[in-house]
């Protein structure tokens, strides 16, 4: 489920900044969500300016900004290598000194399977986020994409995992959330995630599943908007 809270100048300001990283003759993946909107439309400014770049899309969303503000499109399978993705995060562990520092929740918007296969492509990859979206410990529901045949079956592995999964309800239309890529969603509460890690490489086995919520080590950088400014973690 999408993350609410912060205010729409901080989540500018993040964006904005991430933009600013985006060089001449770039490839950039392209996130989704609110605040990665803001960075879109930013690029789409400097697109107009002059700047000659490459989107990667995550999301259908994501794909109609992109056009509506004349960002150029292309395909993982029609470039070398991306250069930079840009996204955002519904969780973003904020705890220096722990393992898990920089592990992300994502999902809430249901393009996180897309979303992980360009960030993690990206020779570098930027989080824009508001405070809202920062915690010492992961308590948020993981999301799981899974296929429509085995949403029952992988419910009961989260179960036995621990897990209290709940198939995500559309709505502006009777049934669950479709993705993107024509699969379903289970959000699954776990408590506190003591170790982020561990827990992506149990659900990422599970039979059924496309992808999980867990961005676990991907991360090089954070931008936080803020009232007063940016400020940046680098991992």
């Amino acid at each position: 489920m999408k993350t609410e809270g912060g205010s729409d100048a901080a989540k500018r300001r993040a964006g904005e900044r991430a933009a600013e990283d985006v060089e001449d003759g770039f490839v950039v993946g392209l996130g989704t969500g609110s605040t990665t909107a803001f960075a879109i439309e930013a690029i789409g400014r400097r697109v107009a300016d002059g700047l000659a770049v490459q989107g990667i899309p995550t999301s259908f969303q994501s794909r109609q900004l992109a056009l509506d503000v004349g960002i150029p499109l292309t395909t993982l399978d029609a470039v070398e290598s991306i250069d930079l993705a840009i996204d955002g995060a519904d969780a973003v562990v904020d705890a220096p000194g722990s393992d898990a520092h920089g592990t992300l929740v994502k999902g809430g918007g249901a393009a996180h399977t897309r979303e992980k296969l360009v960030d993690a492509t990206a020779d570098r990859f930027v989080v824009v986020a508001d405070p809202s979206k920062l915690t010492e410990r992961l308590e948020r529901s993981v999301p799981l994409e899974v296929l429509p045949a085995a949403h029952t079956v992988v419910a009961d592995r989260v179960h036995d995992l621990g897990g209290e999964p709940t198939l995500r309800d559309a709505e502006h239309k009777d049934g669950p959330v479709v993705t993107d890529n024509g699969n379903l969603v289970l959000d699954c509460a776990f408590g506190g995630i003591e170790e982020p890690a561990a827990l992506a490489d149990r659900l990422s086995a599970l039979p059924g599943v496309v992808d999980h919520g867990l961005f676990v080590g991907l991360v090089d950088t954070t931008y936080v908007g803020t009232d007063d400014g940016v400020e940046s973690r680098q991992y």
